[in-house]
């Protein structure tokens, strides 16, 4: 007998896993930045992003990339960071009170049901948060019914498994050790779930969107070691963390060590440089 997951348990569910990650995802936040740094500048930038506007920032996080819209709305704008996660989202507030962005309002919110009015937002962007989400075209289709007419929406995921090997080898290392099958790499929900070629894209056109484009763009990890990645990806890479939870500690253990000696083949004379690939959906309400 199969059981099915009700979407109020699913999205409970996923709120609980990256409230547990939270702290993680935080500490981390420098190397976040500045690993997504030119991404998240193609982001704001493709989403037309100017001094005044109001602007959604959808599964915000920690909120770096919010502190950058803020920086480029300016005083006059206004940005509304909505994260599924409470605990999450409590450092978005705190960074942005920080900085002394008065003109940043926190929203815990599902993205599959905004709680804001229509024709709200000029723009919107939303970083790697899409693909974890059970249904992408839900949220695409809220996202829009809260933008205004010819507003921009823009998107970063991770694009297709091939060109993310790093993510393909903690996955399938990660299902060895838990006595799980090789997990579909495109399931709802998973890292690159929205990376095979043309699927957001559809997403959006299906969503109402027009004047679609998609993007592909390199974004290595460039750290000192591959111990730095693996620190990185134990403190804050929630869904990988979440299928080695269920092991007792010697054997989450032994599955962590052989992720690290297989991410040493990215190991080079100056370091560790592990690749990866994103695509940058942008469309026009």
């Amino acid at each position: 007998m199969t059981t099915k997951t009700h979407p109020v348990d699913q999205q409970s569910a996923i709120a609980q896993l990256w409230d547990q990650a939270a702290s993680g995802w935080n500490e981390h936040t420098p190397l976040i930045r500045a690993w997504l740094q030119q991404a998240t500048d193609a982001l704001i930038s493709c989403a037309n992003i100017a001094e005044g506007m109001r602007v959604l920032d959808v599964a915000a996080g920690a909120g770096d990339q919010t502190l950058s819209l803020a920086d480029k709305v300016g005083a006059g704008g206004a940005i509304v960071a909505t994260d599924i996660s409470p605990a999450i989202l409590s450092y978005a507030a705190a960074h942005a009170a920080r900085g002394g962005h008065r003109h940043v309002e926190i929203c815990v919110a599902d993205a599959e049901s905004l709680p804001l009015d229509d024709a709200r937002f000029d723009a919107a962007i939303c970083r790697l948060g899409l693909m974890l989400m059970p249904r992408p075209d839900r949220a695409l289709s809220e996202i829009r019914r809260v933008l205004k007419p010819d507003a921009r929406l823009a998107a970063l995921v991770f694009s297709q498994i091939e060109r993310n090997p790093c993510l393909a080898i903690m996955m399938r290392v990660a299902c060895k050790h838990a006595g799980l099958p090789p997990a579909d790499p495109y399931r709802p929900g998973s890292l690159v779930s929205l990376g095979k070629p043309g699927r957001l894209a559809g997403m959006f056109a299906e969503a109402g969107f027009r004047h679609v484009v998609a993007t592909r763009l390199p974004a290595p990890m460039i750290l000192p070691a591959v111990a730095n990645y693996m620190q990185f990806v134990q403190d804050s890479a929630a869904p990988i963390v979440a299928i080695l939870s269920r092991l007792d500690p010697a054997a989450r253990a032994r599955a962590w060590a052989e992720i690290e000696d297989e991410l040493r083949a990215f190991s080079t004379p100056d370091g560790w440089s592990g690749p990866n690939e994103l695509l940058l959906v942008t469309g026009v309400t």
